[in-house]
């Protein structure tokens, strides 16, 4: 009697097709836009959807995105680049040192050099003597902002007459769309309900446009397809996941992690040299930075390791900076209004998904905001003055569950371990 048990006719269960990450990058921004108009229209302050708020955001952005890329390089290699402020901070006098000298350009190279002897250094305590990344990060920050300091004093004070302080460095000129710009800013000064809003953020984001802002841009999707699409990118992240696998391919661990935290600290230096050429910057100052190194990172965190996220990030994180820089606390206690808005939406789905208590706590919160909102005029300068770092946390907070860091990262690997 033949036994054999009949292939089972089960269907297999349909394939759920995933939005490609560039359409759910689109789909963010448009709700983006969105949100800032409708919280600007229903709360009167039109500030927040500005061309000076979105200008100032941007330019904000560019660092934080330079930063947020350094880490982005550093680990997926394996090796997690707390020092990144501290090769901003030598960017800033590597920056101001080269460009009051040589111009603008010779600005952005001495950033990029000074950042890279950064991490060079630091790449050499994590890899080559398995020094805890941690603890090297942070000597990195403090020797940054020591050396900068020394060097400021002997180099600067002669001709400034400030130790603080360099001379002047001249910065990039901007460029604006035109006439797609002077078209916009006709919209924005109209007044129109919705248009009007949309206006002044493309019209902040088309015009006043430096060409280190550009560059940095681009250097997104460059990072993306060398990381994701060639054989290099994949040897590299290969090291952040199972350094051993690797280097039982033939792939050189050291050499690829040693590379890749040395474009971190270009990256962060070039990120230095973007605060230096800033408009209304012209050059080093004494903590510059002001923790914008750690915010790149928190941009990187929250956008799990991924460019794309990372774009993202940033530009919540700079138009957070922006908005303070530029406005009141009554505006900036305006964009309560519109993520109390956003909490809600987000809760009604939640509910509509029937995790309730998901949803419950996103109502609650929602009305939190909204009630704060309601009973008080205005915030206080303290308060807004740390709107960027408020802003870090609270969004790390809530992102962190669907988080997923490299395997190997910030893991001490020694040549030969899996032998």
């Amino acid at each position: 009697m033949d036994t054999t048990a009949a292939p089972s006719t089960t269907p297999a269960a349909p394939v759920k097709r995933r939005i490609p990450g560039w359409a759910n990058g689109v789909l963010w921004t448009l709700a983006s836009i969105v949100l800032l108009t409708v919280t600007a229209d229903l709360t009167g302050l039109a500030n927040i959807t500005a061309t000076p708020t979105i200008q100032a955001g941007l330019q904000l952005a560019v660092p934080l995105l330079l930063a947020g890329l350094g880490g982005l390089w550093a680990e997926r290699a394996g090796v997690v680049n707390i020092g990144l402020e501290g090769m901003m901070i030598l960017g800033t006098w590597g920056a101001a040192w080269a460009g009051y000298q040589w111009g603008p350009w010779a600005a952005v190279l001495g950033g990029i050099v000074f950042g890279a002897l950064g991490g060079l250094l630091h790449a050499l305590a994590t890899v080559t003597f398995g020094v805890n990344h941690i603890v090297s990060g942070v000597a990195i920050n403090l020797l940054g902002a020591g050396v900068a300091k020394y060097l400021s004093t002997l180099l600067f004070a002669p001709v400034s007459h400030n130790p603080r302080q360099s001379p002047k460095v001249p910065s990039f000129d901007t460029y604006s769309a035109q006439p797609v710009a002077d078209w916009l800013a006709d919209l924005e000064k109209q007044q129109r309900y919705v248009v009007s809003d949309v206006a002044g953020i493309l019209h902040g984001v088309l015009s006043g446009v430096s060409p280190l802002t550009m560059i940095t841009i681009l250097l997104v999707p460059a990072s993306y397809l060398l990381l994701w699409h060639t054989r290099f990118g994949l040897r590299l992240r290969s090291c952040g996941e199972n350094p051993v696998a690797a280097e039982s391919l033939g792939v050189n661990v050291y050499r690829q992690k040693y590379l890749a935290v040395i474009v971190s600290g270009a990256f962060a230096g070039l990120g230095g040299a973007a605060l230096v050429l800033a408009p209304g910057q012209n050059g080093y100052l004494e903590n510059q930075t002001n923790g914008r190194g750690y915010i790149g990172l928190a941009a990187m965190i929250f956008g799990n390791w991924r460019p794309g996220g990372l774009l993202g990030g940033a530009a919540l994180f700079g138009y957070a900076d922006g908005l303070q820089t530029l406005t009141d606390g009554k505006t900036v206690l305006g964009l309560f209004y519109g993520i109390s808005l956003l909490i809600w939406v987000i809760a009604l789905v939640q509910l509509i998904r029937r995790k309730w208590i998901v949803g419950l706590i996103g109502v609650v919160v929602g009305g939190a905001l909204y009630l704060l909102y309601l009973s008080i005029d205005s915030l206080p300068q303290e308060l807004t003055t740390y709107l960027p770092h408020i802003v870090t946390i609270v969004v790390l907070a809530m992102s962190s569950q669907r988080l997923r860091m490299p395997a190997a990262d910030g893991l001490v690997y020694r040549r030969g371990q899996g032998s």
